[in-house]
């Protein structure tokens, strides 16, 4: 098993990825390297893949909205409506879905993230209802972001892990050991027998 290296010692993306890293410490690397170190966890492990591409991603500029239109249309860009995950979209896109409770997607909220991030002045409400009929690749939800809470579901489910009492202490345990190695960052029973002798106090 491959412990992980400091950062500096990281050669590329590719090595990068291999390891779990979590968001406070990829703000914290960021901010060493003097590039911005805001946004979600998917938001960070962009900006350092730009990093390892020699592409600076300096600290961004908050935007402002201005010009908020009162009527929005399928034309109007998001940027300049006052686009939000909010009751009024919501509506919005439920009268245009026809579906009764609307519930905005993660593949939405990751367009919405690159909209802002790049301040596309050209990304409509329109865009907005590709993504969610799945007839654009405009921004995809990264799901490596939940690595740990489904790792934690699968412990939790499979029957024979039954027999400890603190299934999430257990499960932290095993995580702990190969969230800073190379080895994939799924849940599989073999890790229990593993590292069961980590785990006897909370049987």
């Amino acid at each position: 098993m491959d412990i992980r290296p400091d950062f500096r010692e990281l050669k590329s993306y590719e090595e990068f990825k291999k390891y779990y890293w979590y968001r406070e410490e990829l703000s914290k690397i960021c901010k060493q390297l003097k590039i911005d170190s805001t946004g979600t966890k998917q938001d960070l492990n962009n900006t350092i893949r730009h990093y390892f591409e020699g592409n600076l991603i300096e600290k961004k500029r908050m935007y402002i909205e201005k010009n908020i239109m009162q009527d929005v249309t399928l034309e109007s860009p998001l940027l300049d409506c006052g686009f939000s995950f909010n009751a009024k979209f919501r509506q919005i896109f439920s009268a245009l879905t026809g579906i009764d409770h609307f519930k905005f997607t993660a593949d939405m909220a990751a367009a919405w993230r690159k909209v802002k991030q790049e301040h596309n002045t050209a990304f409509t409400i329109q865009n907005m209802l590709d993504i969610y009929y799945h007839n654009s690749n405009y921004a995809k939800y990264d799901s490596s972001c939940c690595e740990w809470n489904q790792f934690y579901k699968d412990f939790y489910q499979d029957r024979r892990t039954a027999c400890y009492k603190n299934k999430l202490k257990a499960a932290s345990i095993i995580w702990n050991q190969i969230r800073t190695s190379s080895m994939p960052k799924v849940y599989s029973y073999d890790l229990v027998q593993q590292y069961k002798n980590l785990l006897y106090e909370y049987i």
